[in-house]
């Protein structure tokens, strides 16, 4: 039965990661830990599971055109030296004792700036969005890049929940294009940071290798799934992903972990459910039109 759920599981926020560009490390993490794994292993298994999710979100995106590869390749470059700095942190916290609680406080810092700045994003028309045309600093590009690479060794993420909103809001991409130079991005940083962990790190490779099956199923089905949705819905959903987030790892932290594995269900549920109707609408205007 576990061996289903995994399956199932990593189907599901795989949409999610193809959908939103975040390599989905950020749900499973939380999603782990509540599930009872201590923060490295956590960290370690979301590292290959995003590793797999976001090469075959790439594939979609590249048909549909949304990535930027030099604005992926600084991004990603910078990112990879940034990763090693933050496994001696990590490490650190853990010899400590300190990972069970800043680890998931730092995730919901993150996640409620985030949240905030992908919704106020969303109620932007999406005339007023700017896009790749306005060469963005490639310093910013650097900081970026660099953030994301920290923050995805220390908490088991791709970046991608920090480099799409962190591209929309400094950059001026728009979102769908953010989303696909997001997971090119992430397809770089990703293996320095699990390589990094898996050397020392014991991890059930036989549960992660079913999340990660799961997947190569939902990814690409999640960025197809973008050309459905308009940008400022693309924002706003993001921001309620990360605020759904936050919750359940805040409800961890007091003991509360069935409570926020509902809610996060919830969400993913909500999700798919929207997309389907989405889909079904589409395709009966379509239907109508001819």
């Amino acid at each position: 039965m576990i061996l289903i759920l995994f399956f199932l599981l990593g189907a599901a926020i795989s949409v999610l990661s193809g959908f939103f560009g975040v390599g989905g490390g950020f749900i499973l993490t939380p999603l782990l830990m509540l599930f009872g794994y201590s923060p490295i292993e956590a960290v370690t298994t979301s590292l290959l599971f995003t590793l797999g999710t976001s090469f075959s979100g790439i594939t979609t995106h590249i048909r549909l055109k949304n990535i930027i590869w030099k604005y992926g390749l600084i991004l990603g470059f910078s990112g990879v030296v940034a990763t090693q700095l933050a496994r001696p942190f990590v490490l650190l916290l853990e010899r400590k004792g300190w990972d069970e609680t800043v680890i998931p406080i730092f995730y919901i810092i993150l996640l409620g700036y985030f949240a905030i700045t992908m919704l106020k994003q969303g109620k932007k028309a999406t005339a007023q969005q700017r896009d790749s045309a306005n060469r963005p600093s490639i310093i910013k590009m650097i900081f970026i890049g660099a953030f994301a690479g920290f923050v995805s060794t220390t908490l088991g993420v791709g970046g991608g929940f920090i480099i799409v909103p962190l591209s929309v809001a400094f950059l001026g991409l728009e979102p769908k294009r953010a989303v696909g130079t997001s997971l090119f991005t992430i397809f770089i940083i990703v293996p320095a940071a699990f390589i990094s962990y898996a050397l020392t790190v014991p991890i059930d490779y036989k549960l992660s290798l079913l999340l990660v099956a799961g997947g190569l199923i939902g990814t690409s089905f999640g960025a197809k799934l973008t050309v459905y949705y308009e940008n400022r819905e693309v924002s706003l959903l993001l921001g309620t992903v990360y605020i759904a987030t936050l919750i359940s790892v805040a409800l961890k932290l007091f003991n509360l972990g069935m409570a926020g594995l509902v809610i996060l269900g919830l969400f993913i549920v909500y999700f798919l459910i929207r997309s389907v109707m989405k889909v079904q609408f589409y395709k009966r205007k379509v239907r109508e039109s001819s």
